[in-house]
């Protein structure tokens, strides 16, 4: 029992410290019937849906398959390293940051070993986790702080695109200098066997993610849109439904209540977006790097009503620490299971690349005035 605990614990460690929090706000705002208003229903109806879909198109080996196919073309080690960066660069904008690295990082691992590349896991792995959380930050469902922020925000598809993208331009130039500054060393096509299911399942979670973005484009009402995915997979699809990841929901939750019961704290409040007020940027930035940057974005959202800043210092703020983004632990977790002796170095160079262009992008949000220095 006590091992299972602890397992929990480490496994579960934002859901834990989410739960203690929203506990611990009860005891400084008592239970009462402003509690209802405080969970923000429509987004995590639209994670449920979108984690649901994104299960069974990951059950179904599509991403893989599509990644094996592409890997049949590459001729070198440079053209290799581009299609393993860029696979969750591109499908992170529509899968989350999280399932492109826990699909395509074992896909990368697998494929360097079949080539004979072992020696290239590290700089392709760190690679591969800048490209998830950059290539993410281009969409609403890239990831759950942009969900989230984009549900509270009001603001439309294209106006959160264009917020953020010439942050996703410029980290496309900067990853596509970095693989192929990579040695160009022939290579015989890799083919990596990854059998698609069943056509059917297939277009079934095609239509789903269709009817996700008709709820992101205010189309559909994704509350009405949840319970038909949760009864159609209860009927038909089980093991999707076990699959989704609903300690993110019960996180989100936690917060909600925290955050809510704080914002009743008219002197704490007062403080805290005082302290945001023009730096919402940095502060999330900096928020990120110790709490990681979706409770940030969940923090620091009830107190500022400057939504493009946040969502732009949410989303660099992923960049940095291991711990900035959730996402980043994954690859870790791989390269620790496959590569132990390789951990220190690949600490190394994952942070001095996140520095790096974590510094490098905050240079653009000043030239693009989204940063003061007053």
């Amino acid at each position: 029992m006590r091992e299972k605990c602890l397992r929990f614990l480490k496994n579960e460690t934002v859901l834990c410290a989410a739960a203690v929090l929203a506990v611990a706000s009860l005891f400084l705002v008592p239970p009462d019937a402003s509690y209802a208003g405080y969970i923000d229903w429509d987004t995590l109806a639209m994670l449920f849906c979108l984690m649901a879909v994104v299960r069974g198109l990951q059950k179904a080996g599509v991403f893989l398959w599509l990644g094996g196919a592409l890997l049949r073309r590459t001729r070198s080690t440079r053209q290799m390293a581009v299609v393993l960066v860029f696979l969750p660069f591109f499908f992170s904008m529509a899968v989350t940051n999280d399932v492109s690295l826990i699909t395509f990082v074992p896909f990368a691992l697998i494929v360097l070993r079949l080539a004979g590349q072992q020696r290239l896991a590290v700089p392709i792995v760190v690679l591969q986790t800048l490209a998830a959380n950059l290539g993410s930050m281009l969409t609403p469902m890239g990831n759950p702080q942009n969900l989230y922020l984009f549900t509270q925000s009001g603001l439309s598809f294209g106006g959160l695109c264009a917020v953020m993208a010439p942050y996703a331009a410029l980290s496309f130039v900067c990853l596509l200098a970095a693989a192929c500054a990579m040695k160009a060393q022939p290579i015989e096509p890799v083919a990596v066997t990854a059998k698609l299911g069943e056509r059917r399942s297939i277009l079934w979670c095609l239509f789903g993610f269709v009817l996700c973005l008709l709820a992101i484009f205010d189309v559909l009402p994704p509350l009405a849109l949840a319970p038909v995915f949760a009864l159609f997979l209860l009927i038909f699809d089980r093991d999707t439904l076990r699959g989704v990841d609903y300690s993110l929901l019960l996180t989100f939750a936690a917060f909600f209540i925290f955050i809510g019961n704080l914002g009743r704290l008219e002197g704490f409040r007062a403080l805290i977006a005082s302290a945001l007020e023009g730096r919402e940027v940095i502060v999330s930035v900096l928020a990120s790097q110790v709490i990681s940057n979706v409770p940030a974005a969940l923090l620091l959202s009830g107190f500022t009503s400057n939504w493009e800043s946040l969502l732009i210092g949410c989303n660099l703020g992923g960049l940095g620490t291991l711990i900035a983004s959730m996402a980043s632990l994954i690859s870790y977790k791989f390269i620790s299971r496959q590569y132990p002796a390789e951990r220190g170095r690949y600490l190394l160079r994952f942070t001095a690349w996140n520095v790096g262009l974590l510094a490098l992008l905050l240079l653009l949000a000043l030239a693009l005035g989204a940063v003061s220095l007053g």
